[in-house]
């Protein structure tokens, strides 16, 4: 059986290696693809993070609120406050004009009185209070105004995204509450005298994020920790296009049917395919390993640290790889012709990733994506992949996720082989 299962292998290799297309596509282009995926989201996020967007500013209050959005602003890293344009002051319809042109991201606009408006109701509402728990010796009289809310505008581009104006909002609020508070205090101290009191204004309430170590260094995920992952597991499914042509290729030559003459079960066939293209797995995995280890510092990104996570990562491409050929076997046995396998396995890898979290994170997307999510192998495997690299997870960690690709390639590859013998049997 050994002798058997030996010459399938050696057969299925001959195969490969007169497809040099495919042996390209097996080889080439994810290393193509993992570079160039890696760049761009590399580039967008030191873009992100290192170079300033510009902001339009229109002061129609020139006070103490406009003053300090245009001052925090100014100190921020990810921001640069325009004032004018082309030695033009800027208007609110001529900042209006450049954001919908996508010349701007953003113009905030601050209204006419804003700092006066606040300055009067916040003194208007400290008297009130002093006045009600006897406080001042004498009674003020207090003339309550009716003040019309002020708005402070903002136009965004029409093409930027939710999450950047979520941001910018939330920013330019905690802004104006804090010059609200500290409007409040200052009120407080003229009502109660100076030489009374003082008030304490430092933040009683701050934020720390603690990031894991590993021997006291620091472990920040970067863009190459979760592209390699990802995209290895793309390219590890991506055998499903030859595995799945070479399937149809030999039942359209006739030669499966040669095979079957000979004394040798269809599970010794199937057994050659699995065992030839579960080392492609795994030279597919190391070559991208060397790859983001070695070659990724010399063009700028920073390098995959394993930490000693190999032994882990490889056990996981092995079922990871486990799985995808046995989704290749279960297309090219159903398969027809190549037009029907090559085309549904190219377009159901990407499906797979795309549910699965490859291209966007499965917490941003909608409840019922996520729901399928759950169901796609290549999901199965990028946890896998995270939960060793990023969690630091041991292996009965990720026992669930390698339990789930397993069956998954026994439940196709099972289907496979009952549908052949029962086609043969008809």
């Amino acid at each position: 059986m050994v002798y058997k299962l030996a010459q399938s292998i050696i057969k299925e290799f001959l195969l490969l290696k007169r497809d040099i297309g495919g042996l390209l596509t097996l080889f080439v282009m994810p290393l193509i693809l993992v570079i160039t995926v890696t760049i761009i989201q590399d580039s967008t996020f030191k873009s992100a993070t290192q170079s300033k967007i510009q902001i339009l500013l229109v002061d129609n209050d020139h006070g103490k609120i406009a003053q300090s959005v245009f001052e925090n602003l100014g100190k921020s890293h990810s921001f640069e406050v325009i004032s004018q344009v082309k030695d033009k002051k800027l208007t609110e319809s001529l900042a209006q004009e450049l954001v919908n042109k996508g010349e701007y991201q953003l113009a905030i606009v601050i209204p006419e009185n804003l700092s006066k408006t606040l300055q009067n109701k916040i003194e208007e509402n400290v008297t009130q209070i002093v006045n009600s728990v006897g406080m001042n010796d004498s009674v003020t009289s207090i003339s309550k105004t009716k003040s019309t809310p002020k708005e402070v505008k903002l136009y965004f581009d029409p093409a930027v995204q939710n999450s950047f104006k979520d941001g910018v909002m939330n920013a330019v609020d905690k802004m104006i509450s804090q010059i609200e508070t500290q409007t409040i205090y200052s009120a407080f101290q003229e009502q109660l005298g100076e030489e009374t009191i003082h008030f304490q204004e430092d933040k009683l309430i701050t934020f720390k994020e603690i990031v894991p170590k590993i021997n006291n260094q620091e472990i920040r995920p970067n863009s190459v920790q979760h592209n390699v992952p990802a995209w290895t597991l793309f390219a590890i499914f991506f055998i499903v296009i030859p595995l799945s042509i070479n399937i149809v290729k030999e039942k359209s030559q006739g030669t499966f049917v040669r095979l079957l003459t000979n004394p040798v079960s269809n599970a010794i066939v199937l057994g050659g395919k699995t065992v030839l293209y579960l080392v492609i797995c795994l030279i597919q995995f190391l070559m991208m390993l060397a790859l983001a280890v070695y070659f990724f510092p010399q063009i700028g990104l920073p390098p995959l640290h394993l930490n000693g996570h190999l032994f882990l990562m490889t056990v996981v491409t092995l079922f990871a790889g486990l799985a995808a050929i046995g989704f290749g076997l279960l297309i090219g046995t159903f398969a027809k012709t190549q037009e029907q396998s090559a085309p549904f396995g190219a377009t159901s890898v990407i499906i797979l990733a795309a549910i699965g979290g490859v291209w966007v994170p499965v917490f941003a997307m909608p409840k019922i994506m996520q729901v399928f999510a759950k169901a796609s192998p290549m999901n199965w495997g990028l946890e896998a992949y995270y939960d060793v690299l990023l969690r630091q997870a041991s292996f009965l960690d990720i026992l669930p996720n390698l339990s789930l690709l397993f069956l998954f390639f026994l439940f196709t590859t099972s289907i496979a082989l009952y549908y052949e013998k029962k086609k043969r049997a008809v």
